[in-house]
């Protein structure tokens, strides 16, 4: 097999959409005389397509000004800098980082209602429980990012990649790896747990008792396993070796070798897994509102729109139908059945103390014994 160089900008493409496909909705094009101004965003590279910026600006009078970024924690400290007057009217956050800018007060709770394409969001990624905390929404859900079971479609079938069990048989002894610390949150939802420990904060003892159970687990199965990984350039190269047929990963590196012609394809496993979604959100007092609506709605109202999203950063959209406008390969790399999504859930943030403090002891043992 020829060496493949992993690019994932190469392998997702930077084509970009023709005019047509991300021509802004009508209602935008008729207010344009009403509207102007601009709208300050910080988001991370390909989130917002070229093709749609320059439409947008167009149609409405109002300048996009973006503001690059390439870290949650830095993007926290800038915002906390700048209240309660920030420069920013929308923000990139990550689901499982809400509290944190919850608690510091630092986003305005989304008013969906002013959001005509709401709708256009898949429900799996607006409605799930991540995404209302105190009664309120707090981001419109734009890419996620999730964790699969990865497989050689050459040698194991599209039925055995349904279920978790598959990467624990003795059928492909020697021929599995994980990444051992986020296999633990898995491992806990398939035994019937919460594996992000919210349920248990008030009863830490059960807490132990279920990353009791799972360090028990993958200790049983450590001789099945050929190694347990750290990154995503590790498992692609033990998949192109040939040492894995199949094995936990992240759904980026696994697309990566997708589209470069591998032949791999990813599953969420009907014992569900776990991702999270980057979500585009309004500040507190950010001084552009009404302009930050225009854009959010805009974004939204049209899969075309969440297709070139998916295309330039090779993330999943959360847009209904987006698979329609992506090419065969694109559809295998970047886009899951509802029936699969319907499985996935979503990291939360409330208990990592809890967590992290029983499961990286946890981590070490497995690895130790």
């Amino acid at each position: 097999m020829s060496k493949l160089i992993f690019n994932r900008r190469r392998f997702l493409g930077t084509t970009v959409a023709t005019g047509a496909a991300l021509t802004s909705p009508a209602y935008l094009r008729r207010a344009s005389a009403q509207t102007g101004g601009e709208v300050n965003i910080w988001t991370y590279n390909d989130f917002v397509p070229t093709a749609f910026r320059e439409q947008f600006e167009a149609d409405t009078g109002i300048k996009v000004n973006i503001r690059l970024v390439d870290d949650q924690g830095k993007q926290f400290n800038l915002l906390a800098a700048e209240q309660p007057n920030p420069t920013v009217d929308i923000m990139t956050v990550a689901g499982h980082r809400f509290l944190q800018f919850i608690e510091s007060d630092l986003l305005a709770p989304l008013d969906t209602g002013r959001l005509k394409n709401w709708d256009k969001i898949n429900p799996t990624f607006s409605e799930s429980d991540w995404s209302t905390i105190n009664g309120n929404k707090w981001g419109a859900p734009i890419l996620s990012g999730m964790e699969v079971l990865s497989y050689n479609t050459e040698i194991v079938s599209e039925e055995e990649a349904q279920t978790w069990d598959t990467l624990f048989s003795e059928q492909y002894k020697g021929q599995t790896a994980y990444i051992i610390q986020d296999m633990m949150s898995i491992i806990m939802l398939k035994m019937g747990y919460d594996g992000n420990m919210v349920e248990y904060l008030d009863d830490p003892d059960k807490a132990a008792q279920i990353v009791e159970e799972a360090k028990a687990f993958l200790i049983e199965k450590k001789p099945l396993v050929r190694k347990y990984y750290d990154g995503g350039a590790e498992f692609q190269q033990m998949m192109v070796n040939q040492d894995i047929v199949l094995g936990h990963s992240w759904n980026g590196p696994a697309a990566a070798l997708i589209n470069d012609g591998f032949p791999l394809a990813m599953s969420i496993p009907r014992e569900g897994s776990y991702g999270f979604v980057y979500t585009f959100n309004i500040a507190n007092n950010a001084p552009n509102s009404d302009n930050a609506y225009l854009f959010l709605d805009a974004l939204l109202s049209s899969p075309e729109i969440g297709a070139e999203m998916t295309k330039a950063s090779g993330f999943i959209s959360t847009y209904k139908d987006v698979s329609q406008h992506l090419s065969e390969l694109e559809r295998k790399s970047t886009s899951f059945p509802d029936e699969q999504l319907a499985n996935m859930q979503f990291f939360r943030a409330e208990a990592n103390e809890l967590k992290y403090s029983l499961v990286d002891p946890a981590v070490e043992a497995i690895k130790a014994a």
